[in-house]
């Protein structure tokens, strides 16, 4: 529990589990600024360069899965190193690919590896906190996700400018190194390793498909994880709408990055204080009308021409402040019911976040059309089918949207 920490040991732990966690937004983010110079590098297009990013994300759908029940049978550190060991050999791959083929199975090996760190991370909350405030802690999480893409895409449009891409993934593959050393460091053991987990495929399907009956996992993951799928629709294009639809530079690029990614920051932590008064629950309500709203507005405003880059990144700061309100919330609540199969709870939860993703980045990449359209449709539509399946299991008695509202006043 949280009262056997002193302070500055909870300070460690939470920021080494965050900083695990901001292995996959740094290599996803880091390289943007790149995409250009890597399409004339590469002789390519920009958009089989996005596909890297789809591989990438497929990579950590597919990977998660596999490391859910090698938390729980092995405990938690071990799967960790061995994924942050992939991580490291996969990063030196990208830097030396020579071919668009080469660095998109090397993102993919990457991915594989480095979700061992955001599947640890959740599962080690879970273990160690109660489950009053594990939102609280996760919210603490998504601040230090959150600062990482004001950080990366201006580190990486830089690095790009002033030596090449190649050296992006050098750079990520020495902060994954320290971050293993501060995981071995700091970090507790967390639940005890399960010899009864058994790794045989059969056992391990069926016990994902115990925790996909559970109700309240199976609604509050689709739901965080169809809005959540809403910021891989904006980072799909953003290099392409702002490079070279609004003509911005790299290193602008990067800041306009790290202005969008702060709306983040700023949401998670209202989120903390939002939780000393109000459930979950209302919380993820409020922020999916919110943000269904704004995403009607980019769309009408990109398709009656009527913003220019100023007012587009201030409609997307204002759409992106609902994640950091819905992502905290949703892994929250999709986790609770969970103890015995943490592990593989938080690997579902994040492979499916992914896999969503992963499926709208290539969708976007798809229809690029030369327009900003693509994106805010996209963003939109997450949203939308997020607030959907919200209001549909409102509708349906007994259920777990209907069970917090004589309650949820007053938190």
């Amino acid at each position: 529990m949280e009262s056997q920490y002193n302070k500055w040991e909870y300070f460690k732990i939470v920021l080494v589990l965050g900083a695990l966690c901001t292995i996959s937004p740094f290599s996803i983010d880091m390289y943007l600024p790149g995409f250009p110079e890597m399409s004339r590098d590469l002789n390519t297009s920009i958009s089989n360069i996005q596909l890297s990013l789809t591989g990438y994300l497929v990579g950590i759908a597919i990977g998660q899965l596999f490391y859910g029940p090698l938390l729980d049978k092995y405990g938690r550190k071990k799967p960790l190193y061995i994924g942050l060991g992939i991580y490291v050999l996969a990063s030196i791959g990208c830097a030396l690919s020579q071919s668009v083929e080469n660095l998109i199975l090397m993102r993919f090996l990457q991915a594989v590896g480095g979700c061992a760190g955001m599947v640890s991370a959740q599962a080690i909350v879970r273990d160690i906190f109660p489950v009053g405030k594990t939102a609280q802690v996760l919210s603490l999480l998504t601040l230090v996700i959150a600062v990482s893409p004001m950080i990366a895409p201006t580190v990486g449009g830089f690095v790009t400018t002033f030596y090449n891409w190649h050296w992006v993934f050098i750079i990520l593959a020495g902060l994954t190194l320290l971050i293993w050393f501060g995981a071995a460091i700091v970090l507790p053991n967390g639940a005890e390793p399960d010899p009864e987990i058994s790794l045989k495929p059969s056992k391990v399907w069926k016990n994902y498909g115990v925790v996909l009956q559970n109700r309240q996992f199976l609604v509050y993951m689709l739901v965080g994880g169809l809005a959540g799928a809403a910021p891989f629709a904006y980072i799909a294009s953003s290099a392409d709408v702002f490079m070279n639809i609004y003509q911005v530079s790299e290193q602008t690029y990067g800041w306009i990055f790290g202005i969008l990614a702060f709306a983040m920051i700023g949401s998670t932590q209202l989120n903390h204080i939002l939780l000393k008064k109000y459930k979950s629950q209302q919380i993820i309500h409020f922020s999916m009308h919110y943000q269904v709203f704004t995403g009607i507005l980019l769309i009408i405003g990109i398709y009656a021409q009527l913003l220019n880059v100023y007012t587009l990144v201030g409609l997307m700061f204002l759409f992106l402040t609902a994640h950091g309100l819905n992502s905290p919330n949703t892994a929250a609540l999709s986790l609770a019911p969970f103890s015995r199969n943490a592990g593989s709870a938080a690997a579902l939860l994040g492979s499916m976040r992914m896999a969503m993703g992963g499926v709208v980045s290539a969708i976007i990449s798809f229809f690029h059309d030369g327009t900003a359209l693509p994106m805010v449709m996209g963003m939109a539509a997450c949203a939308m089918a997020g607030f959907i399946i919200l209001k549909a299991d409102q509708q349906i008695p007994g259920t777990i949207s209907k069970s917090w509202k004589s309650s949820a006043l007053g938190g």
